[in-house]
């Protein structure tokens, strides 16, 4: 059955699914990584589709950005679409010099001042956490891929365009926090409230303490590893 966002129908979806944050990653991962692929959604251009890979059916599917966006996605492909996990896939910016571009990084949880949670089920805190199988699957993959992982603490952010813009190096000294994104702690905590799995796998593709930064190629470049390591996850 269709919802308000989504024009499918269950047998359409994956119970495994990527979700990149940008609708045109989906169809990039669609159109390189999968074979047999179907289009099931464009509603607002938010992009779906199911495929094979290696054998196994996979969707992917873009989120939007920020917590409120990917809150509706998730909820809808998890209660609505019999979709049993998704990994988050997309990019971050390092708050630390221990990161470098280009590396990859595992939340091994999501810490927000968001008021998200406490929206979305009245739950109160401000760490959320992934599926410790989903996470696992995804350490075993990149050692047998061999790309290097790294794994830690991410901070979930409503605003990009923060005024207080030193205030990251404060989120990485007092909560613990390495890299910056924008979605993860509403994923990981629908994930939880619906008995699902949900993971967050991510690109840094900016330092803060540095000012180093990407270019689209080199980010195009490096997302590919990311998926592999994600897609041989699920």
């Amino acid at each position: 059955m269709s919802t308000v966002h989504i024009a499918a129908s269950p047998d359409q979806v994956a119970p495994a699914l990527l979700m990149p944050g940008d609708p045109l990653r989906a169809r990039f991962i669609a159109d390189n990584f999968l074979t047999e692929v179907s289009q099931f959604n464009q509603v607002r251009n938010m992009l779906g589709y199911t495929g094979n890979y290696k054998g196994q059916r996979v969707s992917v599917m873009g989120s939007g950005m920020g917590m409120p966006s990917m809150g509706i996605y998730a909820h809808e492909l998890f209660t609505q679409f019999r979709v049993e996990r998704i990994i988050r896939v997309g990019s971050c910016g390092a708050y630390t010099r221990s990161l470098q571009l280009f590396d990859l990084l595992l939340a091994d949880d999501a810490w927000s001042e968001s008021s998200f949670a406490q929206a979305y089920s009245g739950a109160e805190g401000p760490l959320t956490h992934p599926s410790p199988t989903l996470n696992q699957a995804i350490k075993n993959s990149a050692e047998q891929l061999q790309r290097p992982l790294i794994s830690g603490r991410i901070h979930s952010t409503d605003v990009f365009y923060r005024q207080q813009s030193e205030i990251f190096r404060e989120l990485h000294r007092r909560h613990g926090c390495l890299a910056v994104e924008m979605e993860a702690y509403a994923l990981f905590h629908i994930a939880a409230e619906l008995n699902k799995e949900a993971a967050c796998l991510l690109t840094v593709s900016d330092c803060l303490e540095t000012g180093a930064a990407a270019t689209s190629q080199q980010r195009e470049a490096a997302f590919t590893g990311m998926i592999e390591v994600a897609l041989n996850a699920l």
